[in-house]
């Protein structure tokens, strides 16, 4: 064996400490950008919010600093001080520098914890390039600073203190680490708290920002039904009285709330130690059968479903849910890091035995509720048996074999879905031209007749027998409904390509509804995209030698303008003030694009399809919640919502880029 190949001792490298945080940041925090920076101020506060389950505070605040820093203050019981006897440095010193180190394992200091691998504190602190530590205990504040991870003083101890007990830790997100930003999100920070209040009630969280002088406080002594109340808000409720049950099973704690409304969607917010698993897991299940269970029980017992009729399925009772489910358990097994679903097999029991006895009192005290229930949930059966036949005809077998496909497509010649994109057009007029200026290789065009179906107030059935999504929904190949496999879809980019005018922008929004709402994967995997076509054209020279430089609103036409204007002043050239911009900019014409039709092939590809030169915008579902609440306001039936969201968004529009 050659030395180049020896392979012994000297090849191995031992990480000591949080060395391996900072080599491999990604392992603790899933990625350096923007979520792993916001993870960050997760890591810190959940402890702060471990206390409060525990019972120990009931005040949290987290203040964006002026200087970038983000403090979290708690009024719990302080981290301990006292001299660890494993390490033989102050326990405070333990938690903040020793991975797996914290009051989250055996019989720790925490029965229900949100974290598991004591691993949160330290890890930002390894991640930041000062920390700062205070503790406050009998009368006492204790005093530490790091430096990405290392200790750069002694514990300080001084007399007195803000208040009688409590935590705060400042920390600094290292910019060498953090490459993308290290600017945190307002947004992010007070949506994580109103969420952290609705799981723990009686908490008050106050949440600051410095920079602008912002401040929010949550608390929600309703918990878990203020969080559904919220979610339904803008929906017609079937009830107004939201059922509530929280018991405690062996060692877990099971807490639900749920409420119908009158629309077609299920909005389902699982959580374990106030840790959301938007994948489930086994609460999920258990509630899942209890749920069809009871009442499919009260139907038959009630002569609601007749003797031949078949049991209502899970996915006609779950039209309209919404609900929140939080258990709390010593143990908690999630899997893997992203703790995306709870795998403990017992609490399947616990949350079905929960549901099964106390829903089943709620329905037997509340008949009227329960036959509205019911009903919808009939009704949702109906229009599944309808849908499955018109399904039947509509599901492409064989995604790549070219069969079924609407005619109106004009597929493009790849089979290498990878490379393959599908441009959804408005008009036979854009469509003309995308079709003629295309790749023919790898971008398909599909034409759309007028505007879609509304799919936010439509079941299944009624939506399938809409010829414009039928075509859709054939071109994609993934199926719809329980049918639906994002393995079949046939386009790597599926691209929204419609005009930059009101009715485009209509017709984008009515086609972002309906992947929302019927076909999120395709959005979540990133396959989603809206194109945007120039608004303005600065056309010089005539003939062979004309030019065209496109412009995709005001502001940068404006900018343009200016910069040609300021560049003909330094060459010498006189300015006659009287002529239109564009001329005194040096251009011959200036051409408003009013729709995609009004471009030849060619100014169509160069601007829109053109994967070297166009913009895309790809749709990404930042807070799902958001999202929904909007696309019910938008898209919904009550009209005074609409009115309200449009009236307050209108300020921050600028109207010189829409064309009525």
């Amino acid at each position: 064996m050659s030395a180049k190949e020896a392979y012994d001792s000297s090849e191995i490298r031992v990480l000591e400490g949080l060395e391996p945080v900072r080599l491999r940041p990604g392992m603790y925090i899933g990625s350096t950008g923007y979520d792993g920076l916001h993870h960050l101020i997760k890591e810190i506060a959940d402890n702060s919010i471990d206390e409060a389950i525990a019972g120990y505070a009931n005040k949290i605040d987290i203040t964006i600093l002026e200087d970038g820093g983000v403090r979290v203050d708690d009024n719990g019981r302080g981290i301990p001080v006292d001299i660890h006897p494993k390490t033989k440095k102050s326990t405070l010193e333990t938690v903040l520098t020793v991975l797996h180190a914290g009051g989250k394992f055996g019989d720790g200091g925490y029965k229900v914890s949100s974290g598991l691998h004591g691993v949160g504190s330290s890890v930002v602190n390894a991640l930041s390039t000062k920390m700062t530590a205070e503790v406050y205990r009998e009368g006492k504040t204790h005093h530490i600073e790091f430096d990405t991870g290392k200790p750069t003083m002694e514990l300080q101890v001084s007399n007195g203190s803000p208040r009688e007990h409590g935590t705060s830790i400042t920390f600094y997100p290292d910019p060498t680490i953090f490459k993308e930003t290290t600017t945190f999100d307002y947004t992010w920070v007070s949506n994580y708290a109103r969420h952290q209040a609705y799981l723990t009630k009686g908490i008050l969280i106050t949440v600051k920002d410095e920079r602008t002088g912002t401040k929010e406080s949550f608390y929600f002594e309703g918990g878990i039904k203020s969080y559904v109340k919220r979610l339904n808000q803008g929906k017609e409720v079937l009830a107004e009285d939201i059922f509530y049950v929280e018991k405690q099973v062996n060692d877990t704690g099971v807490e639900i709330a749920l409420q119908y409304n009158d629309t077609y969607a299920e909005t389902m917010k699982p959580f374990a130690n106030n840790v959301l698993t938007p994948d489930g897991g086994m609460h999920v299940v258990g509630f899942r059968t209890g749920l069809n269970r009871v009442i499919n029980d009260y139907a038959r017992k009630n002569g609601l479903l007749k003797e031949k009729e078949e049991n209502l399925t899970g996915d006609d009772i779950k039209e309209g849910l919404t609900a929140v489910i939080l258990v709390k358990l010593p143990d908690p097994q999630f899997e893997g890091q992203t703790k995306n679903k709870l795998g403990n097999p017992e609490v399947r029991g616990y949350v079905d035995k929960v549901m099964t006895e106390y829903f089943g009192y709620y329905l037997e005290e509340n008949p009227a509720i329960a036959k509205k229930i019911v009903s919808k949930a009939t009704l949702a059966a109906r229009a599944r048996k309808a849908a499955r036949a018109a399904r039947d005809n509509v599901i492409r077998k064989g995604a790549f074999e070219g069969l079924n496909l609407p005619s109106k497509l004009a597929d493009c010649s790849s089979r290498d879905r990878s490379e393959c994109e599908l441009f959804i057009v408005e008009g036979n007029s854009a469509a003309g031209s995308a079709k003629e200026g295309r790749n023919p290789q790898i971008q398909a065009i599909l034409p759309l007749r007028g505007k879609v179906l509304n799919t936010e107030r439509a079941r299944l059935d009624k939506m399938l027998a809409n010829q414009e999504l039928v075509s859709l929904i054939k071109g994609l190949g993934v199926g719809i409904g329980d049918q639906f496999n994002l393995d079949g879809l046939r386009y790597d980019k599926i691209i929204f390509m419609t005009d930059a005018d009101v009715d485009g922008l209509h017709i984008a929004t009515l086609l972002m509804t309906f992947f929302f709402r019927y076909m999120p994967e395709v959005i979540a995997a990133g396959h989603v995209y809206l194109a945007k076509p120039p608004l303005f054209g600065l056309i010089k020279g005539t003939g062979n030698t004309r030019k065209i430089d496109y412009l995709y609103d005001e502001v940068a036409l404006e900018k343009k303008l200016t910069e040609k204007i300021e560049e003909r002043k330094k060459a010498g050239t006189k300015i006659d003030e009287s002529q239109e911009r564009f001329k005194q900019a040096g251009y011959t014409a200036q051409q408003r694009f009013k729709g995609l039709g009004e471009m030849d092939a060619k100014q169509l590809w160069e601007t829109t399809m053109d994967p070297e030169n166009r913009i895309l915008v790809k749709v990404h579902v930042e807070d799902a919640e958001k999202a929904d609440a909007v696309f019910t306001k938008l898209m919904g039936d009550q009209v005074e919502l609409r009115k309200n969201f449009i009236q307050a968004g209108a300020a921050s529009v600028n109207l010189d880029d829409l064309d009525f």
